[in-house]
């Protein structure tokens, strides 16, 4: 059996590729990083260092990677005999990635059992993302394509760290993770990758994952960034800190609870597991690292204001998850390209103007004014 993966990085190798070495699968990673490509075709075998309680060492072996930049024929030539085509790139940069599956699916054998494709991406439906970029390139050859790939989509969660330098491509992460997929795409035959679950809704459990997860995540580092701390364990470690963040998260679970009928108690531990998680001191992870891109963050559809916005809409609370927008808005970091158009954006604009322009929201929606508020309030405090 093997995998092509899209994306060597990090979560690449920490976590999906990982995954599917377990599962038997013979690995061949795709990516543009020339250095990286040869660092891992370099090495016979790489180990991927959990940190903290419960934590192993996992050596990987059994892979090679191509530089899909330099041989974009070799990927596709992988693809067409794969069993599972995986991504970890970023759901920007899917639209890369499209043609080359595609392309491999025109060079594979009809009667191979289907490719199974999963977008392993921070957003919600990255694999239908990806899937409605092949069909348009595909075209009118699409019909002809169409039964020789599967698409199902997926909900990832693993703490991958910025990496020491001078490591390799060993990779160090957090103990936990969750992979859910979707079981209904692959009818009898799902792809074999332990740990993995398969379940029949997916759409609860990627907005537990966003919701939690990177909601709790982003509002560490932004109160953290804003109460001068470094790091997302010794932000936790602060009460009042970890106070706030508790309460955009009952927040969100609330809509959660709402929306999909999840059980409040689950909904707590969870909470409460994903806390432990951030705290994790062995985890050297910065809230500049986490902060970084702040207007993608605060976007319609994002952490913020995505389940603030439907909070709202239901009359629910939301004024914890505005409190951590209104960190967000003070995030100033002059190395990261977004922080930098914030607060240019902050300085040129006015509040309705910036408020629309940042979040997506309406000016009659229900959380409208409750942002633009904290918008006029960050550029009073900062003399815009």
């Amino acid at each position: 059996m093997k995998a092509v993966h899209f994306g060597a990085g990090n979560i690449g190798r920490g976590f999906v590729g990982l995954l599917l070495h377990q599962g038997g699968y013979e690995l061949v990673f795709s990516d543009v990083a020339a250095a990286l490509v040869d660092a891992i075709n370099g090495a016979s075998q790489y180990t991927v260092h959990e940190v903290g309680e419960g934590g192993r060492d996992i050596v990987v072996t059994g892979f090679r990677a191509i530089n899909s930049a330099e041989h974009p024929d070799r990927v596709i030539d992988e693809i067409a005999t794969a069993n599972v085509v995986t991504t970890a790139v970023g759901p920007t940069v899917l639209k890369f990635v499209a043609p080359l599956i595609m392309s491999g699916l025109a060079l594979r054998n009809p009667s191979a059992p289907p490719l199974q494709v999963m977008a392993c991406e921070n957003a919600i439906g990255a694999t239908d993302l990806l899937r409605d970029e092949i069909v348009a390139l595909a075209g009118d050859a699409w019909d002809a394509l169409a039964s020789r790939a599967v698409f199902a989509n997926t909900a990832v969660d693993r703490i991958v760290p910025a990496q020491t330098p001078g490591e390799g491509v060993d990779v160090t992460v957090e103990p936990f993770y969750e992979w859910a997929i979707e079981r209904p795409p692959f009818g009898d035959d799902p792809p074999r990758i332990p740990g993995a679950h398969f379940v029949d809704d997916l759409a609860p459990y990627i907005e537990r994952k966003l919701f939690t997860v990177n909601t709790g995540h982003a509002a560490t580092a932004y109160f953290g960034a804003q109460a001068g701390v470094e790091t997302i364990s010794e932000a936790l470690a602060d009460d009042d800190l970890a106070a706030r963040v508790s309460a955009a998260l009952e927040e969100t679970s609330a809509l959660l609870s709402a929306k999909h009928g999840l059980d409040e108690g689950e909904l707590a531990r969870y909470r409460a597991t994903i806390l432990t998680r951030f705290g994790n001191r062995a985890l050297p992870d910065t809230v500049w690292r986490v902060g970084r891109q702040p207007l993608r963050k605060l976007s319609r559809h994002e952490r913020f204001v995505g389940p603030a916005a439907e909070a709202a809409e239901r009359g629910l609370p939301v004024d914890a998850l505005v409190d951590a927008m209104g960190a967000a808005l003070a995030f100033d970091d002059s190395e990261d390209a977004q922080s930098v158009d914030l607060q240019r954006m902050l300085r040129e604009q006015d509040a309705p103007t910036f408020t629309a322009a940042v979040t997506g929201l309406e000016p009659e929606h229900p959380l409208f004014p409750r942002v633009e508020t904290i918008v006029a309030e960050r550029q009073a405090e900062s003399g815009h």
